[in-house]
């Protein structure tokens, strides 16, 4: 415990730093600290955004549901249902999409896209047409 208390009181302190050594020991203490501290929900959540960031969509949607089940908080869940969404509607499954956007909305009403997702022809109009 006293170890995980040290990294998380070293990431805080290194958080203002932006020189770029200093730079690459805070990513490192932010990966320490995610890794002592993340749940298991989360830790499956990173690995889900890791798989769609490579393309694998298919890793990442399994992935995204397993987090889900495990239990997320709040911008967690949002985030991974929004992702759902993008595959979804990637894939031109529009009710689905439409379902997962609708979840993400149910955890969190205030939840929008950022502009460049908002952007987005597959799955821009569809987040507009949703009630709010």
């Amino acid at each position: 415990m006293k170890n995980k208390a040290l990294a998380l009181a070293l990431a805080i302190f290194l958080s203002g730093c932006s020189a770029a050594p200093l730079d690459e020991l805070q990513a490192k203490l932010k990966q320490l600290a995610f890794a002592l501290f993340a749940s298991h929900g989360q830790r499956i959540l990173q690995h889900a955004l890791q798989r769609y960031e490579d393309g694998d969509f298919a890793a990442a949607q399994t992935a995204l549901h397993a987090a889900l089940e495990e239990g997320l908080a709040q911008k967690e869940r949002v985030l991974a249902h929004k992702h759902l969404a993008f595959i979804h509607c990637a894939a031109q499954r529009t009710l689905q999409c439409r379902s997962e956007f609708l979840l993400a909305l149910r955890a969190d009403p205030r939840a929008d896209l950022d502009p460049a997702e908002a952007g987005h022809p597959a799955w821009g109009p569809v987040f507009r047409s949703l009630p709010r």
